[in-house]
């Protein structure tokens, strides 16, 4: 097919439609769209990211389903309620792109019931889907791994179509920032886009760790529990400054060296 025959994005800026505070929670979410897949964490277009808007109650941003990871632009997000009902979205011409109803199921069941959640990542990376189909799950192997001592693990009961798998779904959560989703991926929550993508980029650094390890046809060392309960603790919001606090305003520069597109 001539390139002048592919349906081309038209997408109409959203910048005049939206407050200041939603136009910055759509810049950072349209980065880290971009860095997941930078940091080969995408499926294509599949997966979720979403951000909560600040100052409206009950609606976040969410990805339009038909679009790559790299393509995301602050004004290419849909804003949707925790009804999945759409609120705002840009002219995407012909196109017209919607939201994908398993990722409006998963993140409006945990936007709704953690308030200060600001955003949720989901990935499909191949690392996480290996560690999520191991019975043994997620191994305190590395220093990295440790920070993940406590992870939670929901089991696969399906593609999430259900809003009835949102109740034990949080219950797996729980208060935590990380789940495993057996035989499927794995999710990470954080208060900002930034700490919520440092978890997902840790998150995905352990898997990846393991899975080598593992695959050495060695065995494994062992760390003393008292140890692995020491450095768990060293990651807890108690002892630490916010995760991404330092990291995020770099990723933006690196991103914007790169392609600043998405901030349009």
């Amino acid at each position: 097919m001539p390139y002048e025959d592919i349906p081309q994005l038209q997408i109409s800026s959203m910048k005049n439609r939206c407050s200041e505070a939603e136009w910055k929670a759509r810049v950072d979410l349209a980065a880290c769209y971009r860095l997941v897949d930078i940091y080969g964490m995408s499926d294509m277009m599949a997966n979720h990211i979403s951000s909560h808007v600040p100052g409206e109650e009950g609606a976040f941003l969410i990805n339009p389903y038909g679009m790559m990871y790299e393509e995301i632009t602050a004004s290419s997000l849909i804003k949707v309620d925790l009804d999945g009902r759409i609120l705002s979205k840009p002219d995407f011409g012909p196109l017209d792109y919607g939201i994908n109803k398993a990722g409006y199921v998963i993140h409006s069941a945990i936007h709704a019931a953690r308030p200060e959640v600001a955003c949720v990542i989901h990935t499909h990376s191949w690392a996480s889907m290996a560690v999520s189909s191991l019975e043994c799950g997620l191994l305190p192997l590395t220093q990295t791994a440790m920070r993940f001592l406590k992870i939670g693990y929901h089991d696969y009961q399906g593609v999430v179509l259900d809003t009835a798998e949102q109740a034990s779904l949080l219950a797996d959560l729980g208060d935590g920032e990380a789940m495993v989703l057996r035989n499927h991926g794995a999710l990470v929550v954080g208060r900002s886009v930034g700490e919520a993508f440092n978890w997902m980029h840790r998150l995905e650094l352990a898997c990846r760790a393991q899975i080598g390890a593992m695959s050495c046809n060695s065995p494994l060392r062992q760390v003393p529990s008292q140890v692995l309960e020491e450095t768990w603790n060293n990651y807890q919001p108690s002892t630490r400054r916010p995760y991404g606090l330092m990291e995020w305003p770099a990723l933006l520069r690196k991103l914007h060296r790169m392609d600043p597109g998405f901030c349009t």
